[in-house]
């Protein structure tokens, strides 16, 4: 029987959009996936502040009454007018291995985003960078993060041969921690803080609200990714979405901040333990026992890897070897709690500062993904 696109229009059709995943990839061993409470908070105008520039639908593919598809129309205008572009985005997408199913789906948002006045379609990408993105291209054997996506190979099939071409690609590194750090990081560390007067701060949880820290986060975030790919500026409502949404569950030993003679934030590195076991073991659910799959994952029964999530250098201080700080200060800490490996989350193709980085350490590149795109 022919394909049927449904838009989701009442809450049981979005929870099945958000559950869908879980059907499809219940044997697979490398998905990991999302708490369905995020994915709902996220899809839902009410609770995430990219909605002030932002336009979307969901839609569900059926076939002789199964469920065997989905996916997200996206407009952001705000990137749009930053990347002089009129791209509608296609994201949460997911499908059987039939080509009339991924067909009808992205037929869907193409026709949804020309009928407001779009000229290309892309994806997969979400409302913001903060959303996952990237189709998953190389890696397929290796478990997938908190932050990325897992999709089967046979996605690049379908994508291929819809004539769908690479706009994009991002890199994943997994990097292998010393024993120890070599003394000519700690010689080097020294030399950057005294020429450039800057200094490691280390916070306690309750100088982030006193000193609205997060919001200097987030800023810094802003400034550093402004000239990423796609990437939309944060609106101060979302960064106190956001600060609300991440900061309260990260370990502060696990992250590190370097401010200037003035106190300003310059740079930061932040790392967390790796949830993916978690979050598989919870499937989707905080409760009943999901919150305690999460806690185990962070405190108790801690991977040897940790999810390296974010580098972020204000432009003025970079090339001057803040690098050496930031490891410095973290990767001692990261060797005494028991981490033996890093998975550095995406870097795009072309950001070769950051992928730098890590011909200090022994490192492979494990996994890619790309953004697809197509003239409407």
């Amino acid at each position: 029987m022919s394909v049927t696109i449904k838009k989701v229009s009442t809450a049981r059709e979005l929870d099945a959009f958000v559950k869908f995943p879980l059907k499809l990839y219940k044997d697979c061993p490398y998905y990991v996936p999302n708490l369905l409470s995020d994915d709902l908070s996220t899809l839902n105008p009410k609770t995430n502040a990219a909605f002030e520039f932002c336009l979307a639908d969901y839609f569900l593919a059926y076939r002789d009454g199964e469920l065997v598809g989905r996916t997200a129309a996206i407009i952001n205008y705000k990137a749009n007018e930053a990347w002089k572009t009129n791209q509608v985005r296609f994201g949460w997408i997911d499908f059987i291995d039939d080509p009339e199913v991924s067909k009808a789906l992205l037929d869907t948002v193409a026709a949804w985003g020309k009928s407001r006045g779009m000229e290309e379609i892309a994806g997969p990408l979400g409302f913001t960078d903060f959303d996952p993105e990237g189709l998953l291209v190389e890696g397929f054997g290796h478990i997938g993060t908190m932050i990325t996506i897992y999709n089967y190979e046979y996605y690049l099939r379908h994508f291929e041969n819809m004539r769908f071409v690479k706009e994009v690609d991002w890199k994943e590194f997994l990097i292998k921690l010393p024993e120890a750090l070599p003394e000519r990081f700690s010689k080097m560390a020294g030399i950057v803080l005294e020429k450039n007067k800057l200094k490691i701060r280390k916070l306690k949880r309750s100088d982030i609200a006193k000193e609205k820290y997060g919001q200097k986060l987030f800023n810094l975030i802003n400034e550093c990714y402004i000239n990423l790919y796609g990437y939309s500026v944060l609106s101060p409502k979302q960064i106190d979405q956001y600060v609300k949404q991440y900061l309260q569950f990260i370990d502060l030993r696990m992250v590190s901040f370097i401010e200037n003679e003035a106190g300003e934030l310059v740079a930061t590195g932040i790392t967390m333990p790796s949830l993916s076991e978690g979050l598989r073991k919870a499937n989707g659910k905080l409760f009943p026992f999901g919150w305690f799959h999460m806690l185990n994952s962070l405190i108790f029964n801690k991977s040897e890897t940790l999810d390296l999530l974010l580098v972020a250098i204000k432009p003025e201080y970079q090339n001057k070897g803040l690098n050496s700080v930031l490891f410095l200060d973290l990767v001692p800490t990261l060797i005494e709690m028991g981490f033996k490996y890093a998975e550095t989350n995406p870097e795009l193709e072309t950001n070769t500062k950051v992928q730098a980085l890590w011909g200090s350490f022994d490192h492979v590149q494990h996994k890619r993904r790309r953004i697809y795109s197509k003239k409407l």
